[in-house]
C-alpha cells in the first residue's frame, strides 16, 4: 500500500477552475492557455494584496463549485482500497467546511485531508511519510521530489512548463498517472 500525497486544486480539480471567475471579476477573456505562470498577479496586472483580497472574497465559491479533473474520481476510486489517499492542500484552514463538503458532494473518498495554508508542503510530506506525490505547481513538485527522493506526478498545465528533474513525472491526465503509479508499484514490489 502506497501513501499517496495528493494536491487538490489544479490536480483533483480542473486547472481551468479559476478561469471563468477571473474573466467575470476582472472583465477579461482568458483561457487556461493564457495562464503561463502560477502567480496570476502579472496576468491580471494587480498587486499581490489586491489578488489576495479577491481570493478572500471568491475562494469559498470557487472551491465549492470546482469541477473535478477528468477521470480523477475513477482513478482515486480504484486506488482507495489499495493505497492510502492523503490530500494535502495549500488551502487555508477557514476553507475546511467548503473542502469537506466538496468531497462529500462529489462522493470522493479520502483517508485524510490536510489544509496547510501554505505552498510549502515539505513538512506535510515528511510527517505523512508520502511515497508518491501528485501536484500541479512546478516548484512544489521539484522541491518535494528532490527533498525526499520520491516520484512526483506533475499534471501538465501551461503554468508549469519549466524543466523538471528526473524524479518528477509529467502526465497529461489521471489515466496516465494511474498507469505510471500502477507500474511503479509493481516495480517496487518486485525489489
Amino acid at each position: 500500500m502506497l501513501q499517496l500525497g495528493i494536491d487538490i486544486d489544479g490536480t483533483v480539480t480542473s486547472p481551468e477552475t479559476f478561469v471563468p471567475y477571473l474573466n467575470k471579476s476582472f472583465g477579461i477573456n482568458i483561457t487556461l492557455d493564457d495562464m503561463k505562470e502560477y502567480d496570476l498577479t502579472k496576468l491580471l496586472n494587480i498587486s499581490e494584496e489586491d489578488f489576495w483580497k479577491w481570493m478572500d472574497e471568491q475562494e469559498p465559491l470557487i472551491y465549492q463549485e470546482a469541477p473535478m479533473a477528468p477521470d480523477a474520481k475513477l482513478v482515486l476510486d480504484e486506488w482507495k482500497k489499495t493505497h492510502k489517499l492523503l490530500f494535502i492542500s495549500a488551502r487555508r484552514s477557514h476553507l475546511q467546511d467548503v473542502t469537506f463538503d466538496w468531497f462529500k458532494r462529489n462522493e470522493l473518498f479520502y483517508h485524510q485531508i490536510e489544509l496547510i495554508g501554505t505552498h510549502d508542503k515539505l513538512g506535510a510530506v515528511r510527517k505523512n511519510n508520502i511515497d508518491v506525490f501528485f501536484e500541479d505547481k512546478h516548484d512544489n513538485a521539484c522541491m518535494i521530489s528532490e527533498e525526499f527522493n520520491i516520484p512526483v506526478i506533475l499534471f501538465n498545465t501551461p503554468y508549469n512548463q519549466d524543466p523538471i528533474p528526473k524524479g518528477v513525472i509529467r502526465v497529461k491526465n489521471w489515466l496516465e498517472a494511474r498507469d505510471w503509479v500502477n507500474a511503479y508499484q509493481k516495480r517496487t514490489v518486485l525489489r
